[in-house]
């Protein structure tokens, strides 16, 4: 046999690059698109879709209501990843609820795509137990958080949007009484700002993150930075975004900020500018994160090991970046100097 059919044979045996290229990329796109489906639902454009809360009973003291307020009675289920979840501890931080409303933690699990609690709750060790303990035969999504009636043994809430507003509900028996989130005299500006926060920030950064196309990527991408650089404009003269005092759009809008440079500008391709690169925005985003008591709702590690961790089509390598470095959110901020009013912090 001459040394050129040996060559040739060799050659036969072996694909050459750029269809193992080709194949590879086939497989990964097709097995991406079919994992995202279940992430993150999507129109026909590939634009995310976020599905809506099922549980929407609320708390009040009107007559007749099911779920009256006290002291006890109530669990908050939380992911501290979660920034959904995360604005209900800062709520309930800011109004001195720890001692009213109980605590449970849930974490994600990347194998199974559920949380398991870290702690077992009447019997329950995941999420998906404790909605079938509170309504047997759901089949639903099992998301935080959970506003939990341990009298009832039910679920009321599990739209983080109500929960942090229904906190008011528990003024008799908050440390911070006083302190209004939602005032009536500035609720239609609260709700311009919430329905304009959540789409372009709250839900725009998933939308980029979750986009299954270059259009919607794009599109979502857009709308984020408007948002953004308006906020930030809004900040240049005024201490929080309605106003001289922290509302319910502070609360919505902390808990994106506070993940954007760590989680968002990088693993959700929202790298445009980071917060602190703001004029304004990095130095509120201290602010907020100085208030009494909100640190103490924050947990990076945990932010950064829930996404890069879990969000396996996004990283399947599932490596934790080491920073970024968040000492920025521990200085001096002089937001104080755009206020008549200062925050009470007894």
């Amino acid at each position: 046999m001459s040394q050129t059919t040996v060559g040739i044979n060799k050659k036969s045996k072996s694909l050459p690059p750029g269809i193992i290229v080709k194949l590879g990329k086939f497989v990964w796109t097709t097995i991406w698109h079919l994992m995202m489906s279940q992430l993150a639902p999507s129109q026909k454009s590939g634009e995310y879709v976020r599905p809506k809360s099922q549980f929407r009973h609320f708390v009040g003291a009107e007559e007749g209501n099911l779920y009256q307020p006290a002291a006890g009675r109530y669990r908050l289920f939380v992911g501290l990843g979660c920034p959904w979840a995360h604005r209900t501890l800062v709520a309930r931080s800011l109004k001195k609820l720890e001692d009213v409303i109980s605590v449970s933690i849930a974490s994600p699990s990347s194998d199974a795509g559920i949380w398991v609690l870290d702690d077992p709750y009447e019997g329950c060790h995941t999420l998906p137990e404790l909605y079938q303990l509170a309504q047997p035969g759901y089949s639903g999504r099992c998301t935080v958080p959970v506003l939990w009636d341990e009298q009832t043994k039910t679920i009321v809430n599990n739209e983080s949007a109500e929960i942090i507003v229904m906190l008011s509900a528990f003024n008799e028996f908050s440390k911070h009484p006083e302190l209004d989130l939602y005032p009536e005299e500035l609720k239609e500006t609260i709700d311009l700002w919430n329905d304009k926060i959540y789409h372009a920030v709250n839900n725009g950064v998933y939308r980029c993150g979750f986009a299954q196309s270059q259009a919607a990527y794009e599109k979502a991408c857009d709308e984020l930075f408007v948002a953004l650089d308006e906020i930030d404009a809004v900040l240049a003269t005024s201490r929080y975004v309605c106003g001289d005092n922290v509302t319910l759009a502070d609360v919505r809008l902390f808990t994106t900020l506070f993940r954007f440079d760590a989680v968002y500008y990088g693993l959700f391709k929202c790298n445009r500018k980071r917060i602190k690169d703001y004029e304004n925005l990095g130095a509120y985003l201290g602010d907020l994160y100085q208030l009494p008591g909100v640190a103490d709702t924050c947990d990076i590690e945990a932010v950064k090991r829930d996404y890069y961790g879990n969000l396996f089509p996004l990283n399947p390598g599932g490596i934790i970046p080491s920073g970024p470095d968040m000492k920025s959110l521990f200085e001096p901020h002089n937001r104080d100097r755009k206020t008549k009013t200062q925050f009470v912090s007894t």
